[in-house]
């Protein structure tokens, strides 16, 4: 989960870098610039005939852990090392089988709906720029 964050901080944290007129353009396309990568998401799962998705899978495995005790025989404090089992999380891109009817139908929906919202996106480009004159 946290690598699929990543990304969206570093684009927060790039926002914020840019002008007013900027941010706001940016907040006011955003569902359209969403939008316009699941359609190509879409379009190429429709290419290729299968989708590929991210699913986190766990594996086990030892390493050494520090432990609190006496490490020597002379009663002296310290730290010994062990082997402890750690769970470590991992994202694996797998093929996922599709229904190609299923798709186009979303494809045109989703065609239709960015539409719509281009729209509303040009209104709100036309605002941001009325509001934050550069």
């Amino acid at each position: 989960m946290h690598i699929r964050l990543a990304p969206l901080a570093l684009l927060l944290l790039l926002a914020s870098c840019g002008t007013p007129q900027e941010r706001c353009i940016a907040s006011a396309t955003r569902d359209t610039r969403i939008l316009d990568r699941l359609i190509g998401e879409t379009e190429l799962n429709l290419t290729r005939g299968y989708a590929r998705v991210e699913v986190v899978r766990i594996s086990r495995r030892y390493e050494r852990c520090r432990d609190s005790r006496r490490a020597s025989a002379g009663g002296k404090a310290g730290h010994a090392s062990r082997l402890c089992l750690r769970n470590h999380r991992y994202t694996e891109t797998v093929s996922k089988a599709i229904n190609p009817v299923e798709e186009r139908e979303k494809l045109t929906e989703m065609q239709k709906k960015r539409t719509q919202l281009a729209g509303v996106a040009q209104t709100g480009v036309a605002q941001c720029r009325q509001q934050h004159p550069e």
